[in-house]
């Protein structure tokens, strides 16, 4: 595959995320969206929030992310994709 994507290899462990505003995930992840909406996120590298306006449901964001913001995000039913 060209280019930089996003996974190297499928990730082993799915978790349910909880958008929050101050409490970064415990590592940084790729994002699934059950029921989409606008989703505000904080990527891996950089500590400023990027908003994604209307995420369909089923999406993935496209970056590795550190947390996604309570503040902004209307979208729920997340689940995070990482390996340890």
């Amino acid at each position: 595959m060209a280019g930089n994507p996003i996974f190297t290899e499928f990730p082993s462990v799915a978790v349910a995320v909880t958008p929050s505003d101050s409490v970064n995930l415990t590592v940084d992840m790729t994002i699934y969206v059950g029921t989409g909406g606008n989703v505000t996120v904080v990527p891996a590298g950089t500590a400023t929030a990027v908003l994604y306006k209307n995420v369909p449901a089923g999406g993935v964001i496209p970056c590795k992310v550190r947390r996604i913001n309570a503040t902004g995000t209307d979208a729920t039913d997340f689940v995070g994709h990482y390996n340890p």
